[in-house]
């Protein structure tokens, strides 16, 4: 990297912009092998500067769209742009992108030093040059020290770091990272996942990032792109998804939920009243849905949005739900409860243990009382 150079400054939330120009421009974009589809008909656009997180889970096309971008790969019909630039034909060692694979693909022959100046050496960089981006890209990542360890004699998340050294040295204009955490250890990864944050943000490269860890990909993206069966069926930001899915796939997908199906009987521009037999209450949404009078859907409330106690609520009504613990799991900063409700219906509960030792400390096979806030529950038609 040449000394001095600064990042330009990111737009805050460039893709609330009408007049913000993509990166990353994917126009329904298919590929089939044979007669399958991997990827189907995607359209997805990508600003300068953005961590995006591509989520889903085996088989989802995910990799295959990071292919495609990378040019290992070539659409089976429509186009794909980056900066502009029409990718069609252009082979991977003309694009302005370098690739992070999950085996991180260290040469274990080489030091740490030689690794990361591969490629400005394949490029015939001159010496200097290569001295010094290298030289940055150690201090960069932190690893100054271990220039001349052969990667055997790194800790997983020090190969890690010299893979991705490596693949910034030569200063693409977009970084695809493929499973780019998944080889390490839980803590190593939650670690991991800060540090590569803060130097995508010092360097200000553009990210896309292929993941089927949830948590990872709420913890690093500025947007998240969730994939399903070749197809992106939501893309927002990471509250955006947890706290607004559109589907019910996505609102199962991304975390934990609690789904009450139920049907329309009372409804207006400010609210809905949905009666539950699942719940054994009528459940209270303080806005209006997009759904016909009568409809049948689905109302979903994360396990965290409810209130659990002994005692019945002043007031027993929406929203109100009774039921018997069926089971619980300490956790150490929260506790999970599975309550069988009366309906038979098993609903989870967490709470945080913001005490060691709980007065009201609620225990297997007792009656318990669930409520939640009308603005909880996300109401669901798909």
């Amino acid at each position: 990297m040449q000394e001095g150079r600064k990042p330009e400054p990111a737009v805050v939330e460039p893709w609330k912009d009408p007049g913000a120009v993509p990166y990353i421009r994917i126009q329904e974009v298919t590929k089939k092998f044979g007669d399958f589809t991997a990827v189907n008909n995607v359209s997805l656009n990508v600003y300068k500067q953005e961590l995006f997180c591509l989520l889903g889970g085996s088989g989802c096309g995910k990799s295959t769209l990071l292919r495609m971008l990378a040019g290992f790969e070539e659409p089976t019909s429509g186009k794909i742009f980056i900066d502009g630039q029409d990718m069609a034909g252009i082979p991977p060692y003309s694009r302005p992108v370098n690739m992070m694979f999950q085996s991180y693909a260290l040469f274990p022959h080489m030091t740490v030093q030689d690794n990361i100046a591969f490629g400005l050496k394949q490029d015939h960089k001159p010496k200097r040059e290569i001295l010094d981006r290298v030289a940055s890209m150690l201090e960069l990542v932190k690893l100054s020290s271990f220039a001349k360890r052969k990667p055997h004699q790194l800790s997983g998340g020090q190969r890690q770091r010299v893979a991705l050294a490596r693949s910034l040295v030569k200063e693409p204009k977009l970084l695809l990272l493929d499973e780019p955490l998944g080889a390490l250890d839980r803590k190593l990864r939650e670690s991991t996942q800060f540090e590569l944050m803060n130097i995508q943000d010092k360097l200000g490269v553009t990210f896309m990032v292929v993941t089927h860890d949830q948590e990872e990909a709420m913890t690093l993206a500025s947007r998240i792109g969730v994939m399903n069966l070749g197809q992106i069926v939501q893309v927002g930001t990471p509250s955006e998804i947890y706290e607004f899915p559109t589907s019910r796939f996505v609102a199962d997908f991304i975390g934990t939920v609690n789904m009450f199906e139920g049907r329309i009987i009372d409804e207006d521009n400010d609210y809905v009243r949905i009666a539950s037999e699942e719940a054994g209450c009528t459940i209270f949404i303080n806005h209006g849905v997009a759904a016909p009078p009568n409809a049948h859907l689905c109302v979903a409330v994360r396990p965290e949005k409810i209130t659990i106690t002994h005692e019945p609520p002043v007031q027993i009504g929406e929203n109100c739900a009774h039921g018997i613990i069926d089971g619980i799991a300490y956790m150490g900063d929260m506790s999970v409860f599975n309550v069988k409700l009366d309906s038979g219906k098993m609903v989870k509960v967490t709470r945080p243990n913001l005490i060691r030792h709980a007065e009201d400390a609620i225990t297997w096979d007792q009656r318990v009382w669930l409520q939640w806030d009308p603005a909880s529950g996300v109401v669901l038609t798909t």
